[in-house]
């Protein structure tokens, strides 16, 4: 299996049966894809859709969003998860505002400066948004790798420079023609070289996969131990955040204290919501997210 014939076999069953998703169109602006990019990581295309669209209706450029506070920012990305992302993409609105006049850039070091974009974000939006040639490496397409070249039935559970390099032998020389295979790199391992049900009999590249021909059978455990949800401070944090996130201006500790019976817990989830950002304190015994307006004079709080 030469690596051209690899990526050509990917990319052509991609141009036929790669899903209909809205930051893949020919005219999405760099920042829609950047924006896409945040969203989409640790979480489902399914709840990303409205969020992103909502997102992009109030903020279509960066300079808009920069405009607004946080707790702005906050308030949109609603229950999405991992909010710390929504003060990032804040953080890098301005960032592109000061530093960029306002536009994504399209070169990979200026991405990797700007607020909250890691390894993985930079090269998908120089890929994807202006077409460059970069490896660009997620679980999916560790896993394609780990597979159809290394002939091993799973990917190790972080991205190392290791991936990046093999990742990056599997593509075309032409940049064009590299960021529709790192797309569609991505796509198989989403929909098809699934991590515990790989669907073998449709995939383009399975007469030369390695790990087909070794004849290994698919792990059948979960590839990571679920997290535990129901009572953990996560779920303090997120029911604390409901709260924030409705009121109009700061809320008064004992509105906070009603969440959670715990008041260990209660305390601990709220200061981890102050070290990371998100909020803040608001007079004497009062939080609002971080950002946020001032209660108006004379108001009492709620």
């Amino acid at each position: 299996m030469t690596e051209q014939s690899f990526a050509d076999r990917v990319s052509r069953w991609y141009e036929q049966n790669a899903r209909d998703l809205p930051w893949r169109g020919p005219d999405v602006s760099p920042w829609a894809i950047l924006v896409s990019e945040v969203m989409l990581q640790q979480t489902p295309v399914v709840r990303v859709l409205p969020v992103w669209e909502a997102w992009l209706a109030r903020w279509p450029v960066p300079a808009a969003l920069a405009a607004e506070s946080p707790a702005d920012a906050i308030r949109m990305w609603g229950r999405l998860g991992y909010p710390r992302r929504a003060v990032r993409l804040h953080e890098c609105a301005v960032a592109l505002v000061d530093r960029h006049g306002g536009e994504v850039p399209d070169r990979l070091d200026q991405l990797l400066a700007l607020p909250g974009v890691g390894t993985y974000t930079a090269r998908a939006v120089a890929a994807f948004a202006f077409g460059q040639r970069h490896p660009v490496v997620d679980t999916n397409v560790r896993r394609v790798v780990a597979r159809a070249v290394a002939g091993e039935p799973d990917a190790g559970p972080t991205t190392r420079p290791a991936d990046l390099v093999a990742t990056e032998e599997l593509l075309p020389v032409e940049p064009a023609a590299a960021a529709l295979a790192s797309a569609a790199f991505m796509e198989l391992g989403a929909v098809v070289c699934t991590a515990r049900s790989p669907r073998c009999a449709v995939c383009p590249v399975e007469p030369v996969c390695a790990w087909r021909a070794s004849g290994q059978e698919a792990p059948t455990g979960p590839t990571r131990r679920p997290q535990r949800y129901a009572g953990t401070d996560r779920q303090v944090r997120g029911l604390l955040l409901a709260v924030l996130r409705e009121a109009t201006g700061p809320v008064p500790r004992p509105r906070l204290d009603q969440v959670w019976a715990d008041d260990v817990q209660r305390s601990r989830a709220l200061a981890g919501l102050v070290t990371d950002g998100l909020v803040e304190p608001a007079g004497e015994a009062a939080y609002r997210l971080v950002g946020d307006a001032p209660a108006p004079a004379g108001q009492p709080l709620t």
